[in-house]
């Protein structure tokens, strides 16, 4: 087990005084366990350094599992530490097909996964997964990213900007049903040319002045509404859609952003619906963090998401 995991203990040492370190088990290759909450790092920023960013995000799902560490148990879930795909080089492609064969793998044996970015690049890969275990066009999938960007990228090669165009091209050439939505799209941080391709692509999305603390309610119902519509849900969230005073550790910090708050609340909407069945969190760029701050952020986020599952 990974020595990245320790934290406080608290007396009498009973269920409801355990923290995450505690509880955390390494899962099994011989897929025996009950299903759970799997966390899976994919250790990786080469797409970032493809779509012209800041690198050193590879060092995400340690940072990550140090945050998460000392946090409450508020689960009933069983959790598990599914280790880390690690890219070596430049063969993202090949880095991206190992994440999503052990996500499918994982997802096939029962459990919810948590994928631990890592560069946005993780959302082509959670993508493949969900679609290979769901393994067919009878089910409707979801993809709801919470992101500054649209990463719609148009390019001869996958990078931390292609993956949502990669899964509508996907599903698309499968004849498989997929919706995306992308909630928080900044006006400053997406050319007139990527807000023409998701009009194309039929892409639902919400602009980052939409989503003020005083109007959260109205987007929630059209987020649960949206929600309605597909059977599968994954749930991505890009830690740049927040403000760079909240999260500064990424690799494209936002000077506007939409409030952490209310990433809560729409997140708490999405989770309620019981239809997520995979998530990751991805941009977090330790080596730029301020205090760990965004990594305090991201394990929050997650702690959320698992303590509604």
């Amino acid at each position: 087990m990974s020595s990245l995991w320790r934290g406080r203990i608290d007396p009498p040492g009973t269920a409801d005084t355990c923290r995450w370190h505690q509880v955390i088990r390494p899962i099994e290759v011989d897929g025996s366990q009950k299903g759970g909450i799997a966390l899976l790092g994919l250790a990786c920023d080469e797409g970032v350094r493809r779509n012209g960013g800041r690198v050193g995000a590879h060092e995400g799902p340690d940072a990550l599992r140090r945050a998460l560490s000392n946090l409450p148990v508020l689960h009933t879930h069983a959790l598990y530490d599914a280790g880390d795909v690690s890219c070596k080089g430049d063969a993202l492609e090949v880095a991206q097909q190992a994440y999503a064969q052990r996500a499918r793998q994982l997802l096939d044996a029962g459990h919810f996964v948590i994928g631990l970015g890592g560069g946005h690049e993780i959302g082509f890969a959670s993508y493949l997964a969900l679609a290979a275990h769901l393994g067919g066009a009878d089910k409707r999938i979801g993809i709801f990213n919470f992101d500054a960007h649209f990463d719609l990228r148009e390019a001869a090669r996958a990078s931390s900007g292609t993956p949502f165009l990669q899964a509508i091209n996907h599903a698309q050439s499968r004849e498989m049903r997929l919706t995306y939505h992308c909630i928080g799209a900044s006006r400053t941080g997406n050319t007139p040319h990527l807000f023409a391709t998701a009009e194309r692509c039929g892409v639902r999305y919400i602009v980052e002045e939409e989503l003020c603390p005083w109007n959260w309610i109205a987007q929630a119902e059209l987020i649960r509404g949206w929600c309605d519509e597909v059977d599968a849900i994954y749930v991505t969230i890009c830690l740049d859609v927040l403000s760079q005073s909240v999260a500064p550790g990424v690799s494209a910090p936002n000077a506007g952003g939409m409030a952490l708050e209310v990433l809560e609340a729409l997140l708490d909407s999405i989770m309620a619906t019981g239809r997520t069945v995979i998530m990751d969190v991805a941009e977090l760029c330790p080596v730029l963090d301020r205090d760990n701050a965004t990594a305090r952020v991201a394990a929050r986020l997650i702690h959320r998401a698992v303590s509604r599952l």
